[in-house]
């Protein structure tokens, strides 16, 4: 029950950081300020966890690996609720199933079965009703739009991301993959903002209680994500985190007014089960 509640923590908290991430880039700010900020936020957030931290050479290199390709993700992530609809990016989250498919059938030789097939044409099929919404409908033009580009390249690193999670809970605690996360995801996303000479601007009110929002959203989730990972298998955690899905095509019609919200829930709700049957079936 602990665990259930939890992923239902993870899927609230999850879609409405995307909220706010969206109204904060929609207010100019840039999606690797409100990234660097979100993780300096939870870096000083994270302190009290420290007297719970067990280091393990291990841990650290995973960590390592892990905090880079979160900062990536999510910056990648931001960028793409920039320019694209919340109510079309977060139903591709579900293709994160497929691409861990594909490494397994060049790097581990696993060969899908007939239900992994099927589970695949129900992702793209449901696909087909959430892209036709767009002007390009659905086709490999759809790539040529930066916003789904950089939520695919998102969903590929927050993938490997999950790994190593996983790999530090093993070797730690969910304390230590909490800690690690927030501190080199600070220092990635700091040398993000070095990288473009950014200085950070002066907010306003309004900005920062949406950065305060987004702090507590992205805190709440990661710990609710780690406090799961140590619980059940992740494959397992990430089926259920596909549910997020279908908030947020609902999120993006209230908060956004974004269109098309039936079609996008009938091909969001394929996607999901698509995505959960390949996951728990593979």
């Amino acid at each position: 029950m602990i665990t259930f509640l939890a992923i239902l923590i993870r899927i609230f908290s999850n879609s409405l950081a995307n909220v706010f991430q969206k109204q904060l880039t929609q207010s100019g700010v840039k999606p690797f300020v409100i990234n660097f900020v979100t993780y300096l936020g939870l870096s000083v957030i994270s302190l009290p966890f420290v007297t719970g931290i067990t280091v393990d050479l291990s841990a650290l290199n995973s960590a390592v690996f892990g905090g880079l390709c979160g900062a990536l993700g999510n910056n990648y992530l931001i960028k793409a609720l920039e320019k694209g609809e919340l109510s079309v990016l977060g139903p591709i989250n579900a293709y994160k199933s497929v691409v861990a498919m594909i490494i397994g059938i060049f790097l581990l030789g696993e060969l899908p079965s007939l239900i992994g097939l099927f589970a695949v044409v129900l992702i793209i099929w449901g696909s087909y009703y959430i892209f036709d919404t767009t002007e390009d409908g659905f086709s490999l033009s759809l790539l040529n739009r930066s916003a789904i580009r950089w939520r695919l390249y998102a969903l590929v690193l927050t993938a490997v991301e999950a790994v190593f999670i996983k790999d530090v809970i093993l070797h730690s605690n969910v304390q230590t993959a909490f800690c690690f996360w927030c501190w080199f995801g600070t220092l990635f996303s700091f040398a993000n903002v070095v990288k473009h000479r950014e200085r950070l601007p002066k907010f306003k009110l309004r900005e920062n209680i949406k950065l305060a929002a987004v702090i507590t959203c992205v805190g709440i989730m990661q710990y609710s994500t780690n406090f799961v990972f140590e619980r059940i298998n992740v494959s397992y955690a990430l089926a259920l985190f596909q549910l997020s899905a279908i908030l947020s095509v609902i999120l993006g019609w209230k908060f956004f007014e974004e269109r098309n919200i039936v079609k996008k829930l009938t091909g969001t709700l394929i996607m999901v089960f698509g995505a959960v049957l390949l996951i728990l079936l593979k």
